[in-house]
């Protein structure tokens, strides 16, 4: 599975990703955290089988987001932190080290946005986080009864990845 650079989506210069207050933020798509290539690639076929079109499929692999995560980070604003943006981008950058893919996958609406994270649940995916103008929603539950946080920027983002996530 190819790493996607396409602008507005996972990759792209500094100039054409749509950021917030210097952090990635895709509107409207949702971002897939799966385990291995492998996942990752079945995610992505049942994806486009369901009708999803290629150039809302997104593909990004642990090298390349853990690259993301870092220039994201250093052009980061202050204000980044208010929200959840700056501890989504830890939590994505701690996935991808330990070897994680991602797919990012425009949705026209909530109910798409819901049927995706659904595909993507059954490929194996530890998180869909769906991001609005206002707020990212995380649409999968965490496994195994894992507590959720308070959420805040020193006390993390709830379903952060400690203690480690099972492989």
């Amino acid at each position: 599975m190819a790493t996607s650079t396409r602008a507005g989506a996972a990759g792209g210069s500094d100039d054409d990703r749509p950021t917030s207050f210097g952090v990635h933020k895709p509107v409207d798509h949702l971002v897939i955290s799966l385990p291995r290539r492998r996942e990752a690639g079945q995610a992505r076929a049942a994806l486009a089988a369901h009708g999803i079109a290629e150039t809302d499929l997104h593909a990004v692999d642990d090298r390349e987001m853990v690259k993301l995560v870092e220039r994201d980070l250093r052009h980061a604003s202050p204000l980044a932190a208010i929200g959840q943006e700056i501890n989504l981008l830890r939590s994505h950058g701690e996935l991808a080290e330990r070897g994680y893919h991602f797919l990012v996958v425009k949705a026209k609406d909530d109910a798409q946005a819901r049927e995706i994270a659904e595909i993507a649940r059954r490929n194996r995916a530890e998180r869909a986080q769906y991001y609005g103008h206002f707020i990212i929603e995380e649409l999968l539950e965490p496994e195994g009864g894992r507590p959720q946080v308070a959420e805040s920027p020193h006390r993390g983002l709830d379903a952060h990845p400690k203690p480690p996530l099972p492989r």
